[in-house]
């Protein structure tokens, strides 16, 4: 996508058009992903992934036009932020309420799987702000910004344990892209079947993936010199 948006990036610097509006468009193409999921079938899992793809792209696009320009600002890193964490848990909870049968093409509607989509999108909003927080933490004591070597655990137990799980990337599955990759899979799946089995099997899958990684990212952070 980076090679796209290069490509792009001469056609938008010379307009009107600014980072943060592009930012702006980020974010509704995130939110629509998540919104597309509700189209039953394999059309909506189709519209969802592609319109993530849009996502990454002005991902990609709002930063180099900004620093292209000269217009990088705070509050464009702010609203970028804020960006991702509504996206990826739009996307999330709209897996949730497709799994739910929402449309009851299966004869009712089951909520809990809208609760077990929300418990996703749940973990992946709290895994970024683990992240986040760590910066506000040292900002508001006083430090600097965490330099990338104090993100090892101090235990060598915890630090094998993470450079596994980083080696699995298991945890990228709730993120944006590749969760609109398994629900465009999962989507086909269900279509051959003829039910939304593999749909529910990949929200249960998601859901605890993001509980998991919520809590090791937590122990993880704790056990390292990132708040020292």
């Amino acid at each position: 996508m980076r090679e796209l948006s290069l490509r792009c990036d001469p056609y938008l610097v010379n307009t009107r058009i600014t980072p943060n509006q592009l930012t702006h468009l980020m974010v509704v193409a995130g939110v629509l992903a998540g919104a597309a999921l509700l189209v039953p079938g394999l059309t909506g899992a189709l519209v969802g992934a592609l319109l993530i793809q849009l996502y990454l792209l002005l991902d990609c696009v709002d930063g180099e036009v900004a620093r292209w320009r000269g217009q990088t600002s705070i509050t464009g890193v702010y609203l970028d932020r804020v960006g991702h964490y509504l996206s990826e848990a739009a996307l999330l909870v709209g897996f949730g309420v497709r799994a739910a049968d929402v449309f009851q093409s299966e004869g009712g509607t089951n909520w809990l799987w809208a609760f077990i989509g929300t418990v996703a999108a749940l973990g992946a909003i709290l895994i970024k702000a683990e992240t986040d927080l760590v910066d506000v933490a040292r900002a508001r004591s006083g430090l600097a910004a965490v330099k990338d070597e104090a993100a090892t655990p101090r235990s060598s137990g915890l630090a094998l344990a993470r450079r596994a799980a980083a080696a699995l990337k298991f945890h990228r599955l709730v993120g944006g892209v590749e969760a609109s990759l398994l629900i465009l899979f999962v989507a086909v799946l269900d279509m051959v079947r003829g039910d939304l089995f593999f749909t529910r099997l990949g929200v249960a899958v998601l859901a605890a993936i993001a509980v998991l990684q919520t809590l090791l990212h937590l122990v993880s952070i704790l056990a390292s010199s990132r708040l020292k």
